[in-house]
């Protein structure tokens, strides 16, 4: 198809270097399907060298502390990624002996895979003809041919499989994968895409019918969530802090924080402070309370919006479990915490 060659042709021509194009196997393929999923390529190209020099095989992954992968992954978001690259390798070394599952199907059944990031395994490390749908895959084919199908529908993502498998040349599944992905990556961007100098402007139906902006057409919105959380960031006359785990089911599973008061609004100095004063494990040793960001730093999650304060408070007592400025540096936070402490540290120097 004409669709196809002239796709490919392009791909050749403008494709990026990308260290995980250029080998076939498995273990760096699905570590960087993982890290670049939610991911743009250049913030995720660090976090895939990072890991690689820290495991490099899937055995040196899986005996890893679960702890030392979310230090790893901090400021990639979407932790819940890392805990299932990190169990799903333990599943690999532990089960199947160290082998990644040769097939679409076989891969399917690992945590975290989903058909996507299967399809691109199976089709990258063994060539087999299996499409993949992504983002980018939505976008250049529902322009290129018009379709104008909700592709929040699951009827629609196998409407667009059913396509892309026609298109996809089974001698060449890797390659043609690729080459669609890459295309939506650099060419068919969703916004503002370069029409005029694209090598498909005179068969593109989008582009005929004036529909490059409304297409692909997606119906649901995502409904935000508002949290107010307030850090208590406590040190004692030794220096030491005192950070908590979030053990609980949500965001930052596993990550570590400071004691948190969480509000229904953002509240300032008047409402804060007696909560901190009346706190039964430390309020009585409170010397002063410093509102450290009068304004709440904005932090966006998928599905929520975090208002956050920091609050710096002194005690004359000495912390139990306290944890030294140090030892503070080597637990995995949320960005927004890990970039506070950091900030936090430079100013001591």
């Amino acid at each position: 198809m004409n669709f196809t060659n002239l796709l490919i042709e392009w791909y050749l021509q403008n494709k990026r270097d990308l260290p995980w194009r250029n080998t076939t196997n498995p273990y760096p393929i699905w570590l960087s399907e993982i890290i670049l999923q939610q991911t743009r390529v250049a913030q995720g190209m660090p976090y895939f060298y990072f890991f690689l020099e820290s495991f490099p095989t899937v055995k040196e992954l899986a005996l890893a502390d679960e702890q030392q992968v979310l230090k790893l992954w901090q400021g990639l978001g979407y932790y819940s990624r890392a805990r299932n690259l990190h169990q799903t390798a333990q599943y690999i070394v532990t089960e199947l002996d160290g082998v990644f599952p040769n097939s679409y199907t076989g891969l399917l059944q690992l945590k975290g895979i989903g058909e996507y990031t299967a399809a691109a395994i199976a089709s990258f490390a063994y060539n087999e003809p299996v499409p993949v749908i992504d983002g980018n895959v939505f976008r250049v084919v529902s322009r290129y041919f018009g379709i104008e199908s909700d592709i929040s529908a699951g009827k629609t993502k196998k409407e667009f499989t059913a396509m892309a498998a026609e298109l996809l040349p089974k001698e060449q599944p890797a390659l043609f994968n690729q080459a669609i992905m890459e295309f939506g990556a650099l060419q068919c961007v969703p916004k503002n895409p370069d029409c005029e100098n694209c090598i498909f402007n005179s068969s593109c139906v989008a582009l005929q019918k004036g529909l490059v902006g409304q297409l692909p057409f997606k119906s649901k919105k995502i409904k935000t969530r508002k949290r107010y959380f307030n850090y208590i960031v406590l040190q004692d006359k030794k220096g030491n802090t005192k950070i908590q785990q979030r053990t609980d089911k949500g965001i930052w599973h596993n990550l570590y924080e400071f004691p948190l008061l969480e509000t229904t609004q953002e509240e300032g100095f008047e409402t804060i402070a007696p909560l901190i004063q009346n706190n039964v494990d430390f309020g009585a040793s409170v010397i002063s309370i410093q509102e450290v960001n009068p304004i709440s730093i904005l932090h966006k999650l998928s599905h929520q919006h975090l208002y956050i304060k920091f609050w710096k408070v002194t005690t004359n007592n000495t912390l139990t479990n306290g944890v030294t400025p140090e030892q503070l540096r080597t637990f995995p936070f949320p960005i927004v915490i890990h970039n506070f402490i950091e900030e936090d540290a430079a100013k001591k120097f």
